[in-house]
């Protein structure tokens, strides 16, 4: 397994990526275009979620294909941003064929970023179909753009000692010309480890700008341990292969990545988050996948893509990224 520290979702075949991004708002959103269509599955765990068409790609119902998913900031009024990603495939011609119609599958996941800046102003529609020009299939803006604009982490201790999240993307070369890719927005209650050091990369801040462990806060029963309000957090985000999966299999593969999101946030999928993990085969590679080591390549690839998005981020209204913590310590 060649793991591309570098690399990003797009290094998938079929898939491009673009961003809307509103600094001025503290909010935007995400598209991840899937050519002509690729098998699509989902697996929702948090306890808060904010999503749309999700129960289309559940391996019992019939379309298997999406031909999009979007990623977006803005809690529910953000799903308004896959509208427009709808209009931009038809006018494309790009959708599940019923008859004469064509109709273009976009699920969706919302993050809750409201109140990190200005107030009144969300993703919408015009943002989806911005989202779907901007996009290509080279190198992907990372940190604090798109879905992950507005987005923070490490709030077990309350937002105003958070650190910033925001967006990443990672790759694996498995070899035999198969490739997996993960986009992530990390919004989380829970702080963000690195897997690969065992690090504490973005904690809860103390007076003096260091960070507490966060499951050490939540665990000491401390009165400090203040997170903020039910469905106020959540990560999200899209595993992609080359691979030729069945819908079952891109199911088990969403459900894999969320191995990944443990791994780095902890904790995960809390009563405060609802993260949301979709999976997209485009199967420009014909032939039986080796379920196992996707699984495996799923898992590196959520993991880093949730690292780097941290890692990239720049503070806004206040909250510190880890680079700007790095830059005064």
């Amino acid at each position: 397994m060649n793991v591309n520290r570098s690399g990003a979702i797009t290094d998938v075949a079929g898939i491009e990526v673009g961003h809307t991004t509103d600094r001025t708002h503290g909010s935007g959103c995400t598209v991840v275009l899937c050519g002509d269509g690729a098998v699509g599955g989902v697996d929702v765990r948090g306890s808060a979620p904010g999503t749309r068409e999700t129960d289309l790609l559940r391996p019992t119902n019939h379309v298997s294909e999406v031909h999009a998913v979007v990623l977006s900031g803005g809690s529910a009024f953000g799903l308004d941003s896959a509208s427009g990603v709808v209009r931009y495939l038809a006018e494309r011609d790009i959708g599940y064929r019923a008859g004469a119609v064509t109709v273009p599958i976009v699920p969706a996941a919302i993050l809750f970023d409201i109140g990190i800046a200005k107030h009144g102003v969300h993703p919408q529609a015009d943002d989806g179909y911005a989202a779907c020009l901007n996009a290509s299939d080279g190198v992907i803006e990372e940190g604090s753009v798109g879905a992950g604009t507005g987005a923070t982490v490490a709030k077990t201790q309350g937002l105003d000692r958070a650190i910033k999240g925001g967006i990443g993307t990672a790759s694996v070369d498995l070899g035999n010309g198969i490739t997996v890719g993960a986009i992530m927005a990390v919004n989380a209650v829970g702080g963000v480890y690195d897997p690969d050091t065992g690090d504490l990369v973005a904690g809860p801040r103390d007076d003096h700008d260091a960070m507490d462990d966060p499951m050490e806060v939540l665990l000491s029963g401390n009165d400090a341990a203040t997170p903020p309000p039910f469905g106020s957090n959540t990560t999200i985000g899209v595993v992609a292969t080359n691979a030729t999966l069945t819908k079952e299999e891109a199911n088990k593969l969403a459900s894999i990545a969320h191995d990944g999101l443990a791994l780095a946030v902890r904790p995960a999928h809390t009563m405060r988050d609802g993260d949301t993990m979709f999976a997209v085969a485009t199967g420009t590679e014909p032939g039986k996948a080796d379920m196992l080591r996707l699984g495996a390549a799923v898992v590196v690839c959520v993991a880093r893509a949730i690292v780097r998005g941290i890692r990239c981020a720049t503070g806004l209204e206040g909250i510190p990224s880890i680079r700007e913590l790095a830059s005064t310590a």
